[in-house]
Parts: structure tokens; C-alpha cells; sequence
């Protein structure tokens, strides 16, 4: 199929109502993605299905008659939450994307990056809802971009069309990771101490997943199975701390759904057959996960209760987080041989108000799941603790600050 370097004419091809779905994070095609935000205003009412958004493609002013949806609101999503222009979908990542499977959600057009290699196509970056999406859409194009890295696990599927093809031009979005302060390395000390030699680590985007992973250097024989990976990755591989020898699966291979990070983890993957790019059903599997020796599931939130509830979604009811991958993993390391689920936060959010709270608005881990909080303050083993114990270790915890009024408002409940 030849390949057009013009840029791409949506005029014609998107209909009144179609569901538009488009690679996400990384994987975002972004030469089809701006050309088709440039073009909207003169295209009929369309609808746009995004993921976490780590471009620039997609303001707060953007494309007026285009409506979005997400499964979350992380990254620049934030921009289009913020105006009040994204419907959110709670939905946990894994049965977001197995609605595509099973055709609750039907995409119209869907726009993807690919890697080419000896006339091979790879999803490259992302092994997640859009092949998915595109087994039955009616039109399927691919941004071709010689720049992203081809992985192998993510090929792209023969029987699948592609209706047409475009030549990126750009490279693929890169996320550097940001730069670590004294919180979270307080936090990271603390967290390093629940995982051992020998341990198979999930974790995600953000300063306390990468100030804990920038912890670990000195362990051994660990492996990687996650949602995705970074370039703090590449580190512990180099280091000699991930050789992948005890997962009980997937000996010897990094395991993931998407690679979120910059060139010289892109150069890393590319061709390389000790990482596999996985489609989400075995990622985030609870039978894939269960039989991972000693998964160390390591997820972030906005708010822990003090009965050991999670939030991750909401703040004053306004949607600025994701359900994510996070109960597929806390529930797949609590069912794997050795597992800890560890939820990682700062004890206090910018504002100074407490993150440890009487009680969640959203719940996204239901108390029963959660097995460990880690703040900076320490950590609050919860597995198996009754109420009134859950209580005192959470708020011992919390900062300082806050502890007085959390044991207030406990003894006001229990009244």
C-alpha cells in the first residue's frame, strides 16, 4: 500500500456521530491527531475517544464540535476535563479495553502508530484497545512513523485492515521523567523496604513510582511485569537488578502493555526480544497475575481512608485521576505467591490539606483489596487489621499536622 506524505484530508471520511479512536499516551499518531484538530471545525459533530494525553494536540479550546471520552483523566486530559469537555468512562483499564472485544464500545475511525521492520507493522508503544478498536471499524489509518520502535508482542494483526497509510512527521511523545524531590524519596525508602530479591514489580506513571524504582538498584533478580514501562527501566536492566530469572513466567523477558518514556528507552525495546508489548488481557490478567512469583504491585491515589479505602478518581467531586490498571494489580498481587500491593502517596496534597481522610468520596480500591499505605510518615500494614486498628495506623501515617483532627473526627463516628 503506498504511503501518502501529504498531509491527511479528513473531509469526506468522518461522518455525523462517528466514534473516533486514536492511539493513546505515546502511542498518540500525532500527525493524523493535529491534522484531524485542525480540520474539525469544517467536518460534521464527531465523537473522540482518548486515553492519557501526553501531547500537546488537545487544548481546553480545541475542535468545539468535537465531544470526548476517556476511561480517565490523566496527563492533558486534564485540560479537557477541566472545560468540562471530557465524559469520563469508570471503567478499570482492563474492562475498558475488553468492551472493544466484546463491542460495548464501536469505534467508526481509528488512528494509529505503527513501526515498520522488513515489511513487519507493529502497534509499537501501546499493545492496549486499539487493534481492538479497529477489527471492526470502518475506516482504519496508520501513521507510520520511522522514528518509533518496533516490539515485538505488539504485531500487528494480518487479519486487520488498514485502509490507509500516512508517513509521521514527527517522532513519537516522549515523557521524561520528573525530577524526584525529598517527599518522595521519603516515601521510596519506605516502600523499598516491601520489596525483596526476587520480586516482579508493576508500577506507574509519576515522581513515586520513579523515586521507588530509582531505589531498588541494589536488589537482584527482579522482574517486570506491568502496565507499562519507563525509562527507570532501562536503569535497573543495566544495573543488573532486573534479569526477569524468577517471575515463574516469561523468564528473561520484560513484560508490558505500553512504553511511556523517552528516545533512549524507545532505542532500548526497538527489535529487542527481551521485552514483550502485550495486549491487556495478559497484562492485566488476573490469571496471568496469579501465577507471577512475589508481584509487587505498586499503584499511587489521591485519597486512603482511614478504613483503608482508596480514591484515585475523584477530588470535590470533579473527575482528575483514572481507575486505571490499579485494582487488576492490587487484586493480582494480593492472589500471587509472595504479593504485596502497595499504595504509594504524600501524606499531604499541595493545598496542605490531608490526603489521609476520614473517609474516600470515590472509592477505587475497595477496602477489602488494600494490603499496604505507604506516606513518608511510614507504612500502614492493613492486611487482616479490624477497623480500630486500620483507623490508628492510617493516621499514624498522616502528617503530624493533621494527626489530632483524623483522631477527632474517629472518635466522632464512633459515637
Amino acid at each position: 500500500m503506498p504511503e501518502d506524505t501529504a498531509p491527511i484530508d479528513f473531509s469526506g471520511l468522518i461522518r455525523e456521530g462517528d466514534l473516533v479512536v486514536c492511539g493513546q499516551a505515546t502511542a498518540e499518531p500525532v500527525t493524523l491527531t493535529e491534522a484531524l484538530v485542525a480540520q474539525a471545525g469544517d467536518l460534521p459533530a464527531f465523537r473522540m475517544m482518548v486515553g492519557p494525553i501526553f501531547s500537546e494536540t488537545f487544548s481546553a479550546a480545541c475542535a468545539p464540535n468535537v465531544s470526548f471520552q476517556s476511561y480517565g483523566v490523566i496527563g492533558n486530559a486534564r485540560r479537557l476535563a477541566k472545560a468540562g469537555r471530557l465524559d469520563v468512562i469508570p471503567s478499570s483499564y482492563s474492562a475498558f479495553c475488553s468492551d472493544f472485544v466484546a463491542l460495548r464500545h464501536r469505534a467508526d475511525v481509528v488512528l494509529v502508530q505503527l513501526a515498520e521492520s522488513g515489511g513487519r507493522l507493529s502497534a509499537s508503544l501501546s499493545n492496549d484497545y486499539v487493534i481492538s478498536a479497529a477489527r471492526g471499524a470502518r475506516l482504519v489509518i496508520a501513521e507510520v512513523n520511522p522514528d518509533a520502535p518496533f516490539t515485538f508482542g505488539a504485531e500487528w494483526p494480518e487479519d486487520v485492515p488498514i485502509h490507509m497509510r500516512v508517513v509521521a512527521r514527527r517522532p513519537p511523545v516522549e515523557l521524561a521523567s520528573p525530577p524526584l524531590d525529598e517527599v518522595s524519596r521519603r516515601i521510596a525508602a519506605h516502600a523499598a523496604s516491601l520489596v525483596a530479591d526476587g520480586s516482579t514489580l508493576q508500577f506507574g506513571v509519576g515522581r513515586i513510582p520513579d523515586a521507588i524504582l530509582s531505589s531498588l538498584s541494589h536488589l537482584r533478580n527482579l522482574g517486570i511485569h506491568s502496565g507499562l514501562i519507563n525509562d527507570a527501566v532501562v536503569d535497573l536492566i543495566e544495573r543488573g537488578a532486573v534479569t526477569n530469572a524468577e517471575k515463574g513466567i516469561d523468564a528473561g523477558i520484560t513484560v508490558t502493555n505500553q512504553v511511556i518514556g523517552t528516545k533512549r528507552l524507545y532505542r532500548f525495546v526497538h527489535e529487542n526480544t527481551a521485552v514483550a508489548v502485550r495486549p491487556t488481557s495478559y497484562t492485566h490478567g488476573q490469571g496471568v497475575l496469579a501465577r507471577i512469583n512475589r508481584l509487587v504491585a505498586i499503584n499511587s491515589a489521591l485519597q486512603v481512608g482511614l478504613d483503608g479505602s482508596v480514591n484515585s478518581e475523584t477530588l470535590n467531586g470533579v473527575a482528575i485521576g483514572a481507575i486505571g490498571g490499579q485494582l487488576d494489580f492490587v487484586r493480582g498481587a494480593n492472589a500471587s505467591p509472595g504479593g504485596r500491593a502497595i499504595i504509594a502517596l504524600p501524606a499531604t496534597a499541595s493545598d496542605g490539606t490531608s490526603r489521609i481522610v476520614a473517609h474516600v468520596e470515590t472509592v477505587t480500591t475497595p477496602r477489602a483489596d488494600v494490603d499496604a499505605i505507604v506516606t513518608e510518615w511510614g507504612i500502614a500494614e492493613l492486611r487482616g487489621c479490624g477497623l480500630a486498628e486500620r483507623a490508628r495506623r492510617m493516621i499514624a501515617i498522616a502528617a503530624p499536622e493533621h494527626r489530632d483532627l483524623l483522631s477527632e473526627q474517629l472518635r466522632g463516628s464512633a459515637r
